[in-house]
């Protein structure tokens, strides 16, 4: 389905799409196994005010578990020009789709508030791979001091994310006493994000290393929801988080399928990539099993 369909709820990965005019077609056929992909977008910070204002923007109400939250919705065509396809390698990696993990996510952060195994108050919070950014918006609107979304897209943040950060925020805060957190928005490919994204740690040197000097460096919890997809990304991925994290109390959470069927991809190869690398620690917070797609995680990693 196009990003801008009828339908409400979220949307299941899907690999390979029937061929679309715009040419692109066959998501990850698109490249061809000889030819390298394009270079990344530019690495860029993205204002609040720098909305694309021609793209229609719809939002809908959504449910979860007895919180109420906004879903943005545009057209992938009238974006990137796409009619039918979920990841373009290199030029779209999904960014308008709502995905199951991130709801799957939500409902998670959600619960574990109300066990008592996380507070968000004053935290320093980043969303990697945010796309409606819904868990990123639950941050916010749970006292989060601060929080960064990350997309590989700026045009995504510029026509999805920011404008649906601010229609939650303007709904929900209305009705309670919190303070607006911070909100930052940045695009960047994953070997590049750790160059623009404020909280990154430092070594002695001023380089960036995944050693914390400043212990005030760093983020007190990162979230990612479907961003685990591409094998080939996987060790990457990995590295920023340990760039990113706060030590030695940083917590990341992960919501992704088991398996990526036709890719390779998903959390256990990710997790795989964590216990052999030994320094974050790793835990299954929650599985969810629907019978709409493949087995579904949520996992939680931190410092050992």
């Amino acid at each position: 389905m196009e990003a801008n369909t009828s339908a409400t709820g979220p949307e299941p990965f899907r690999l390979f799409d029937e061929k679309s005019q715009s040419g692109f077609g066959l998501g990850f056929l698109d490249v061809p196994e000889n030819k390298p992909l394009p270079p990344p977008p530019p690495s860029v910070e993205v204002l609040s005010s720098q909305v694309i204002s021609n793209v229609e923007f719809n939002v809908e109400p959504i449910n979860l578990d007895g919180l109420a939250l906004l879903k943005g919705r545009v057209s992938t065509k009238e974006v990137f020009g796409l009619s039918n396809s979920d990841l373009v390698p290199g030029k779209y990696e999904g960014g308008l789709k709502l995905w199951e993990g991130s709801l799957d996510l939500v409902k998670t952060l959600n619960s574990e508030m109300q066990s008592g195994q996380l507070s968000l108050t004053g935290k320093r919070v980043l969303e990697l791979g945010c796309g409606h950014g819904l868990p990123g918006i639950f941050a916010c609107l749970k006292g989060a001091r601060a929080v960064h979304f990350h997309d590989f897209n700026a045009e995504v943040l510029q026509c999805l994310t920011i404008p649906n950060v601010n229609a939650n925020i303007q709904q929900n805060l209305l009705a309670t006493d919190n303070d607006s957190a911070e909100v930052r928005f940045f695009a960047s490919d994953w070997s590049e994000a750790h160059l623009i994204l404020p909280h990154v740690l430092a070594d002695e040197g001023g380089t960036k290393s995944c050693k914390t000097v400043d212990k005030a460096a760093g983020y007190d919890i990162i979230l990612m929801a479907e961003t685990v997809y591409s094998v080939s990304t996987l060790p990457t991925l990995y590295k920023l988080i340990k760039k990113c994290l706060h030590s030695p109390h940083g917590i990341v959470y992960l919501a992704a399928k088991k398996h990526y069927f036709g890719v390779g991809g998903g959390s256990r190869r990710f997790i795989s990539i964590v216990e052999k690398d030994g320094i974050l620690a790793a835990s299954l917070v929650a599985e969810v099993t629907d019978g709409s797609s493949n087995v579904r995680e949520i996992w939680k990693l931190h410092f050992r």
